[in-house]
């Protein structure tokens, strides 16, 4: 009897076998003819883990196969499960290969590696057409798919948080900081031989091989800044916009006790404050991130900024006029100085408007007059000058300056400002 029960168990055991082989020589011509959803229907009646030794690697590869191609067959027609799907066979078929013979890995490992660039191109056109919450998807199935892309894990975040999903951005924010992502890259550059300019390369095979032809000379790799401030800052707005400002400025308490003099890091710090309505410990640590860069012309125009919002009017012309000073260019600060000024001449107008009718007011009147164009024609003497410093014509500009001797009535200068922007 027992000999019977152990005949009977071979017998089925090569029945089942058998079975395993056909169903999966079926998938195999259905593959053949590109039919995934026929593939994946018949490998479906198939048990992974009782499949025979000799069959479970090709079981695998078509398992994984059959989903990454029905998961995407191009960039317009990504569907996640179904790439997760074929993920999870071709890791089980890595797996499995590794303590045994290896003929299926390297070929998954390529179409794995297709299959991210096809999802990747798709987040990018999600993203393109603002589909946020799809392109934040994508973008991390990207990186599960191929790992060594931490970039793609970044942009997941970023449209998580721009789509609202907060709680899975600050998941990914913390996931990037936790490997040490910093978002920096290396860029490639050789000087062009004929005309001694500087060029980029793509990567530094191309570059290398242009060198060695003798067309280039003196290679050059350059490591762009460290983006985890930024990180750090957009994970800390996202604790601000959910109320959680504690744990927000803990974020940067943290990063900046280990890199106190990352300049950056302060800055990024000081627009969370900033962000939370707090100007004064804005302008604080502006003015910090100012002692350690003293020619930096954002940090000159931030405290600027902080300056006039707490009514500090000549630390903000000075702020501006600093940063005017490290860069002549500097639009923005030529405009927010112009308008510091204005901002200092309306303060005026409201104490004329609150003066009564007596002699000693009609006296003060005419003293605050004085003082109010005084400071209107110093805002427009800034814009004039941008203007002769850079060359612009800019119309936004030129408009802003003729409002500005409209408001002091200088017919003459309004006159002249409006033939330039031929009006």
């Amino acid at each position: 009897m027992r000999n019977k029960l152990i005949m009977g168990a071979l017998l089925s055991s090569s029945m089942l076998s058998f079975g395993q082989k056909d169903e999966i020589k079926s998938a195999e011509k259905a593959l053949k003819s590109n039919d995934y959803e026929a593939a994946l229907s018949t490998l479906s009646s198939v048990d992974g883990n009782s499949a025979d030794a000799k069959l479970k690697g090709k079981y695998y590869f078509y398992l994984g196969k059959s989903n990454m191609m029905l998961g995407a067959p191009n960039k317009e027609s990504i569907k996640v499960d179904y790439v997760k799907s074929g993920m999870e066979a071709f890791d089980k078929l890595v797996a499995f290969e590794k303590e045994n013979k290896a003929k299926y890995t390297d070929e998954a490992l390529a179409l794995k590696s297709a299959v991210a660039d096809t999802v990747k191109n798709a987040a990018f056109a999600s993203n393109e057409k603002k589909e946020f919450d799809v392109a934040s998807k994508e973008f991390e199935l990207v990186y599960r798919l191929k790992p060594i892309d931490t970039a793609s894990y970044s942009n997941a975040a970023i449209t998580a948080g721009i789509a609202k999903d907060y709680d899975r951005a600050i998941k990914i924010y913390n996931d990037l900081l936790e490997i040490g992502y910093d978002g920096s890259t290396v860029q490639y550059f050789a000087t062009d031989v004929a005309t001694n300019d500087v060029t980029p390369f793509t990567d530094k095979k191309t570059r290398d091989l242009y060198v060695k032809s003798g067309a280039y000379k003196d290679p050059e790799d350059k490591k762009t800044p460290s983006q985890r401030p930024e990180i750090i800052k957009r994970l800390a707005l996202i604790y601000v916009e959910q109320g959680e400002n504690d744990k927000a400025i803990a974020a940067f308490d943290q990063a900046i006790a280990n890199e106190p003099d990352n300049v950056d890091l302060i800055m990024s710090q000081a627009f969370v404050y900033y962000e939370m309505g707090d100007n004064a410990k804005f302008k604080e640590l502006m003015q910090r991130a100012s002692e350690m860069a003293p020619d930096n012309a954002e940090i000159q125009f931030n405290i600027g900024v902080a300056s006039g919002k707490l009514k500090d009017y000549e630390g903000a012309k000075a702020a501006y006029k600093r940063a005017l000073e490290i860069k002549p260019t500097y639009k923005d600060a030529a405009t927010n100085l112009s308008t510091t000024y204005l901002d200092e001449g309306n303060g005026v107008i409201e104490k004329m408007n609150a003066l009564g009718n007596t002699k000693e007011d009609n006296e003060k009147f005419e003293v605050y007059a004085k003082q109010k164009e005084e400071l209107y024609y110093n805002a427009a003497n800034v814009l004039e000058a941008y203007l002769k410093e850079t060359g612009t014509t800019d119309p936004k500009l030129l408009d802003f300056l003729k409002q500005i001797y409209g408001a002091v009535s200088d017919t003459e200068n309004f006159k002249r400002i409006k033939d330039m922007l031929g009006e």
